[in-house]
């Protein structure tokens, strides 16, 4: 069972998901066979046993990993090996996201209520942290963070008193500043964002998107100039307590993915994705995933090939969203591809790491 606590003063995301057990290749159902290459899963050996929601490969040799109990992994090695750092901290924290900006120098975010919730960045490869924030508003928590090049990045807050919570640094991290309130929508009441993935947010140039969860509606925020300006739009992904946009991602800045669904309803494959080809402006829903998705990723190299994964398995797109067909075996919480390859990494429950590689 995917046991998700809800973040912010509703709780926090959290829980326990199926193992790595097996890979299969790609069952073909509903994509024809002869658009699509030959997609293929590599376990890894991470030697951690914390459940790992985040991932950043940073070239297709090194890759960053992180999750609970302070955990922060490194390989060198495409994989074939992990490395385990030092934590930044000194009490144990949930590194729910980790954004590599260089194969030498990533951002971890800690998750969690008031000060739980801080940023900490290396520069030389995990041998030393700086802590570069951390949250002293009890009522805020933060769920996931993305930077569109390696100084320029966004961090996201569940709604505090009817209002986004929203922060960005232009300097790397020296400087975190809060997106003025009057420049945002008003949030819906609850709200926010799910700590599941690290992907509710991403960023392309000065575009800026945030899927959110947690109300009455699911809806997407997005900025077209850094975080001076806002827009918001609804979709029809299901909305709830504990459904809504787990993920959003873009190819470029018109075509994008939104997936997600009912985290306690994690096999059903209800009203859980949508694309667009307007940039965000509006969505159409799309069906054919397997069941509840916690990331969703553009394959780089591939005009609009697109894998969504969950704690139950995952799917492959040719066509932009539109069609989905089934990967056999196993799920995870998230997935990070290398800049410009069609090579990634997933990684879940009790330290699952593995490749994918497409072909």
């Amino acid at each position: 069972m995917y046991d998700v606590e809800r973040s912010g003063s509703r709780g926090r995301l959290a829980g326990i998901a199926v193992a790595l057990t097996s890979f299969l290749p790609i069952a073909m159902t509903g994509v024809a066979a002869h658009v699509l290459a030959q997609p293929r899963w590599t376990p890894q050996v991470s030697g951690a046993t914390a459940r790992l929601r985040g991932v950043s490969a940073a070239s297709d040799r090194v890759v960053w990993a992180s999750g609970s109990n302070s955990t922060i992994l490194r390989s060198e090695d495409a994989g074939a090996t992990w490395q385990p750092l030092s934590s930044p901290a000194a009490d144990r924290l949930d590194f729910r996201d980790i954004d590599a900006v260089a194969p030498g120098v990533a951002y971890v975010l800690s998750i969690g209520n008031g000060p739980l919730s801080r940023i900490f960045k290396t520069m030389d490869a995990g041998r030393s942290w700086a802590l570069q924030f951390t949250n002293l508003d009890p009522q805020a928590f933060f769920d996931a963070m993305a930077f569109s090049d390696a100084v320029n990045g966004v961090v996201v807050s569940d709604s505090v008193d009817g209002a986004f919570y929203v922060l960005t640094t232009r300097d790397g991290g020296t400087t975190w500043t809060r997106v003025p309130q009057a420049t945002l929508p008003p949030a819906l009441a609850n709200e926010g964002f799910f700590a599941a993935s690290g992907t509710n947010v991403t960023v392309r140039g000065r575009r800026i998107w945030m899927g959110t969860g947690a109300a009455a509606r699911a809806r997407v925020l997005r900025s077209e100039d850094a975080g001076r300006t806002w827009h918001i739009s609804d979709t029809p992904v299901a909305a709830g307590p504990s459904a809504g946009i787990y993920s959003i991602a873009f190819r470029d800045d018109q075509h994008g993915v939104i997936v997600g669904g009912d985290y306690a309803k994690e096999a059903a494959a209800v009203d859980n994705a949508a694309i667009t080809s307007d940039g965000g402006a509006t969505w159409t829903a799309v069906r054919g995933l397997g069941g509840f998705r916690s990331v969703v990723a553009h394959v780089p190299g591939t005009p609009a090939t697109w894998i969504a994964v969950g704690p139950l398995g995952s799917d492959l797109s040719a066509d932009d969203g539109r069609t989905w067909a089934p990967i056999l075996g196993p799920g995870f919480d998230t997935v990070s591809f290398a800049p410009g390859l069609p090579t990634g990494w997933a990684s879940g429950a009790r330290g699952a790491i593995a490749r994918f590689d497409y072909r």
